[in-house]
This record gives structure tokens, C-alpha cells and sequence, in this order.
């Protein structure tokens, strides 16, 4: 059974309804429905990448089974973590101070994108569970994820040409980050 999140700074959630994204992300062609009305899960090996502040931009790394010894030398070096975040210093502060609801939410109804943990419903969904998170790098460190502070994100623009598995998100908040692209959602 897989287990499902939904994260948020509202901690009053008593159903999460189908709702289009704020910001429509560019998607591959015949892709353009996950900008329309869905609810957003991620499933539990994957849900550190939500372990912040809702518009902070964040790239976080893994190994996939492909990754090649040179890249996991180059980004994880000894590091045994599974993750690894980076984030920028004008976001630290706001990381440390910021509470986040972590909804859990049934299976049924969802189905997976096959994407970084990705799950959708296009019906509503109602939590069976939630948890306040006050400490999130203490949560981000429990989930085996180091984080990395930066001034500024764009040196890490190459790092999708690499081995490793790369997610991008809310990066259109950035320090001088380019036009959003669909790794930018």
C-alpha cells in the first residue's frame, strides 16, 4: 500500500477538492489536463521535496539506478544521504520559521504519474490524517536529505544533464532564474 501526502500551511483541511494549478507549468504535448481541476499527492519516499515553504525554490538530487560513478562522486561524494536539497539563503530563515500541514490522504481514487512520486485524483479527497511539522530542516534531516544553502540557484542549471535524478520546483521564485520551463514548475 502506498502511502500519500498533500502539504500545506493551512491547518484546517477538512477535504481537498479539484482545483486547476495556480500557475500552469509548460507540459509535454497532450499534457496540458495537469494544469485543469486535480488534487496533488506525492507518496511517501518522495515527500521531502515538500518539506518547504510552499514558493521557496528548491532543486533537489538523487541516485537513480543509472546514475554514473562520476556524478555520484561529484554531488554526493561519501555522503550516505538519499537527497540532497539546495535552497537559497534568502529562503533559510522562512524555512526555519514555517509550520507545514502534512495531510495523509487514501490511495483510492488517486492514480500515479510515474513522475518523482507524482499522484493525481481527479475527484475530491478527504485527509485520514494530518500532522504539524513546526522544525523542517529537523524534518528534513530525519528523511536522510542533506540540505545546501546558496546564494543563488542558477550555478546548479547544468545539473539536469547529469546522471542523477533532478527535481525543480518553484523555481521561477529564484534568484535570477530564467523564463520557467517545465522543470521549473
Amino acid at each position: 500500500m502506498v502511502r500519500l501526502f498533500h502539504f500545506s500551511d493551512d491547518p484546517a483541511i477538512a477535504r481537498f477538492e479539484p482545483r486547476p494549478v495556480a500557475r500552469p507549468s509548460l507540459r509535454p504535448a497532450g499534457q496540458d489536463w495537469l494544469n485543469g481541476p486535480l488534487v496533488w499527492a506525492i507518496d511517501e519516499p518522495h515527500h521531502p521535496m515538500y518539506l518547504f515553504p510552499r514558493d521557496c525554490p528548491r532543486i533537489l538530487l538523487w541516485p537513480r539506478n543509472d546514475t554514473t560513478a562520476e556524478d555520484q562522486d561529484r554531488w554526493f561524494g561519501d555522503r550516505a544521504c538519499r537527497m540532497i536539497a539546495h535552497i537559497e539563503w534568502a529562503w533559510l530563515d522562512r524555512l526555519q520559521r514555517t509550520t507545514l500541514y502534512c495531510y495523509e490522504l487514501a490511495q483510492d481514487g488517486f492514480e500515479s504519474l510515474d513522475d518523482a512520486g507524482m499522484w493525481i485524483s481527479r475527484q475530491a479527497a478527504s485527509p485520514v490524517g494530518m500532522e504539524a511539522i513546526t522544525d523542517l530542516p529537523a524534518a528534513l534531516r530525519a528523511q536522510d536529505v542533506e540540505l545546501r544553502i546558496m546564494e543563488s540557484l542558477t550555478p546548479m542549471r547544468d545539473v539536469w544533464s547529469t546522471s542523477l535524478h533532478v527535481s525543480g520546483i518553484r523555481l521561477r521564485n529564484a534568484l535570477d532564474w530564467a523564463t520557467p520551463t517545465a522543470q521549473s514548475q
